[in-house]
């Protein structure tokens, strides 16, 4: 420890140097300090060779506790004086000394009113008593609070202010060092800092160049045109990954790079909603399994997503900022594309709505080659109903996608609760619904398609035809899916809506019969009626058609008349049968 050391070498300056026995010194318990006898006080040459010997060693120790302590086990060296207690001056209060032991708080607090200076303090005890300041160029380092039995003589007083300079001096020599060393801490801390703040501005200065390189190259990329396949092709170049851009609904748009799935997978639209939802609680880029996602939503309104597929976890800070720039650049793309297809669709939705009003054909042939459409052809109205979309642009902006995915040419317009397209050929008969369906993630909707229109007059009544389908479809059974105008045959003339209870009860009337008979054995007897009437009573065509010998259709169409006990000779039985069995194939969607 360092107070032995500091003893140590006390001793040995002290057996070397001759030095006497130091009797009393040391600091002594409180009852061996109020025994009768005083310390007995060495001859005044040996006093003044001891102090040297400790004046050497305490400017040899570097610790002020260490000296204060060593100062107070040989005050008697200065003469026949107890050490009683000492202090240190520590961030402008005193504290008292290391080792020290209890100090009543009656002399402390008579030290600390002493305010700096030196003066008598009150002992028990004691008679003589004073508190004596160790002062140094820097100011007060502490007290020493010093007793004797009896008044010390002049000589006694000058040993003792002696070793009071001595100790002074080396506090403030161990102060001074201490203080060295804390400056050479600090500056050492100093140049640390100054090399890990130049080291940290050289790393912005070249991340700042690195932002800059890549915000150049992605806005060249953003003004040359190229669109999504541009900046997937320079994200790909840039971070070494797969990139991809995905339309709001989960379909592939651009894909740059290695690994395509082939096919695409069909996106879930609950999964998508989930995902999507996800990202946009995150500020930034979001890793989902093996792809890092951004959105691209200009003005808070989803457009898209931008992916990097990392399927071994490679990327770092500089990829996400090449993937953050790049889905700005393609924010911009796709608004202005947005806005072109916004423009687009007032253009058509204007020219639209002026044709199912009607319009002269002159200014309809002049504003649909302006949005590049030939109106000349003959055309079909198209009504889109979904059940679960408003008919907003943005379902306008779905069914439009729809129609060109599946080869449709037209012009179109949203209404209140329908989209309406001019589609220039017979849409197919499922082709436009399936491509909805995979759209709009359901099933739910309806589609009527009009006759075909040779002239621009007649759209407005073509439109109300392809009302008429779609109304037709939604009171049917199978309300799903696609009807045509021209294939409603019979029921053209008889309106949807408010007549179905009536229908049903003009069906049961006549083939109710037939249908509980169909019922109870599994057998077609309706089916066979309905051919039979659509085939204009042809026994050939009819077996034909159902796939069954002429003497088997000969035998279902004598039960039909044992059954429902109608005469198929009778003309007035024979129309309302004919009726009854389009509107039960047509309006109630045939068998079950």
């Amino acid at each position: 420890m360092a107070s032995s050391r500091v003893h140590n070498l006390y001793r040995r300056r002290s057996d070397r140097e001759g030095s006497v026995p130091r009797g009393s010194a040391g600091r002594q318990s409180t009852a061996a300090r109020r025994e009768p006898s005083p310390p007995v006080p060495p001859p005044a040459g040996h006093a003044l060779h001891e102090l040297m010997v400790l004046s050497n060693a305490l400017l040899d120790t570097r610790d002020e506790g260490e000296i204060l302590h060593l100062a107070m086990d040989h005050i008697a060296a200065a003469g026949p004086y107890s050490a009683e207690a000492g202090f240190l001056r520590v961030d402008g209060d005193l504290v008292p000394g290391p080792r020290g032991g209890q100090i009543h708080a009656a002399l402390d607090r008579m030290v600390r009113e002493l305010a700096g200076q030196d003066g008598p303090v009150t002992v028990p005890g004691w008679p003589w008593g004073r508190a004596l300041g160790l002062r140094g160029l820097e100011g007060l380092h502490g007290y020493l609070v010093v007793t004797s039995r009896s008044r010390p003589t002049e000589a006694e007083r000058s040993l003792l202010a002696m070793l009071v300079r001595h100790t002074a001096a080396a506090l403030s020599v161990a102060f001074s060092d201490r203080r060295r060393r804390e400056d050479a801490l600090e500056l050492h801390g100093l140049r640390e800092e100054r090399t890990a703040l130049q080291r940290q501005l050289i790393s912005v200065v070249a991340e700042l160049g690195y932002q800059r390189a890549v915000h150049a190259l992605m806005a060249d990329v953003a003004a040359s045109g190229g669109g999504e396949e541009a900046i997937t092709r320079a994200l790909h170049e840039l971070t070494g990954l797969p990139a991809l851009v995905e339309d709001r609904f989960g379909r592939l748009r651009s894909w740059t790079g290695p690994s395509r799935p082939d096919p695409y997978p069909e996106p879930d639209p609950v999964r998508q909603n989930q995902m999507l939802h996800a990202v946009a609680r995150e500020v930034g880029p979001v890793r989902i399994k093996d792809r890092l996602i951004t959105l691209v939503r200009p003005h808070g309104e989803m457009l898209g997503v931008l992916a990097l597929v990392d399927a071994r976890g490679e990327a770092d800070e500089h990829t996400v900022l090449v993937l953050e720039h790049a889905a700005a650049s393609l924010a911009l793309e796709l608004a202005h594309l947005r806005n072109l297809a916004e423009v687009e669709l007032r253009l058509h939705r204007e020219l639209v709505d002026d044709l199912l009003a009607g319009t002269d054909e002159a200014s309809a042939y002049a504003r649909s080659e302006a949005v590049g459409h030939d109106l000349h052809r003959s055309h079909y109205i198209v009504v889109v109903q979904w059940s679960n979309r408003t008919a907003d642009d943005l379902f306008a902006h779905t069914v439009g996608r729809a129609a060109s995915a599946v080869g449709m040419r037209s012009l179109l317009t949203p209404r209140s609760d329908h989209v309406v397209l001019v589609a220039d050929d017979r849409p197919h008969a499922r082709a436009l619904y399936e491509a909805l369906a995979r759209e709009t993630g359901t099933r739910s909707g309806t589609i009527g398609v009009s006759a075909p229109c040779d002239s621009l007059d007649d759209i407005p009544h073509h439109y109300e035809e392809a009302q008429r389908a779609l109304e037709v479809r939604r009171h049917s059974r199978e309300r799903y899916g696609t009807t045509f105008f021209d294939e409603l045959g019979l029921y053209r003339i008889l309106g949807p809506g408010n007549g179905y209870r009536e229908l049903e009860t003009f069906v049961h009337e006549w083939l109710g019969q037939l249908i509980d008979y169909d019922s109870r054995h599994h057998a077609a007897m309706v089916e066979t009626l309905s051919r039979y009437f659509d085939c204009g009573g042809n026994y050939d065509e009819t077996a034909e058609s159902l796939a069954i010998h002429r003497s088997t259709l000969r035998y279902r169409l004598q039960r039909i008349r044992d059954i429902s006990g109608n005469d198929l000779a009778n003309v007035e039985d024979r129309l309302n049968l004919q009726v009854a069995t389009r509107v039960w194939r047509i309006v109630l969607g045939g068998p079950g």
